[in-house]
């Protein structure tokens, strides 16, 4: 009888300590990102905007606008619905490809920027349907993104 005392309460414990720990997740979206070689194709196949986060491992306000903008539900909202969002490290070592080219890191981010690159983070955004290449550098506060994002649409819709 004793045994079956110690195990409700260990059972109960274990219920309380996960209980308060679990977060409540079903009204919060979640932000879906692609590396470039998927990213873009899915953008084009779907007619939307790539939004292209270029960042660093280094870059203090690249996480900044991780933990600040990109998990604001608003802004979550409207990239989930308007818009393909893809993270880009142009340090790492890896092989991006656009149509039948075929960049590293620098050169793709060379090929973004126009040639003036303005550091990071950096938020480019690839108009899918007029081939058009936007940027906008610097952390963005949820409420301003959230304002770019509507212009970028409105931009590429019309």
């Amino acid at each position: 009888m004793h045994n079956i005392k110690q195990l409700i309460l260990v059972f109960g414990l274990i219920f309380l300590m996960t209980g308060f720990n679990v977060k409540n997740t079903s009204d919060t979206p979640e932000l879906k990102w692609y590396d470039w070689n998927e990213g873009v194709i899915k953008a084009r196949n779907e007619g939307k905007v790539a939004l292209i986060d270029a960042y660093t491992d280094w870059c203090h306000w690249c996480k900044v606008m991780d933990r600040n903008t990109y998990t604001d539900k608003k802004v979550i909202e409207l990239i989930n619905r308007d818009f393909v969002a893809i993270k880009f490290n142009p340090e790492l070592d890896r092989k991006y490809i656009y149509e039948k080219d075929t960049f590293n890191g620098r050169q793709l981010l060379y090929a973004l920027s126009g040639g003036n690159s303005s550091g990071y983070p950096t938020t480019y955004f690839f108009l899918t349907r007029k081939n058009v290449m936007l940027s906008e550098a610097g952390y963005i506060e949820p409420d301003k993104f959230e304002a770019l994002l509507k212009g970028v649409v409105a931009e590429h819709e019309k």
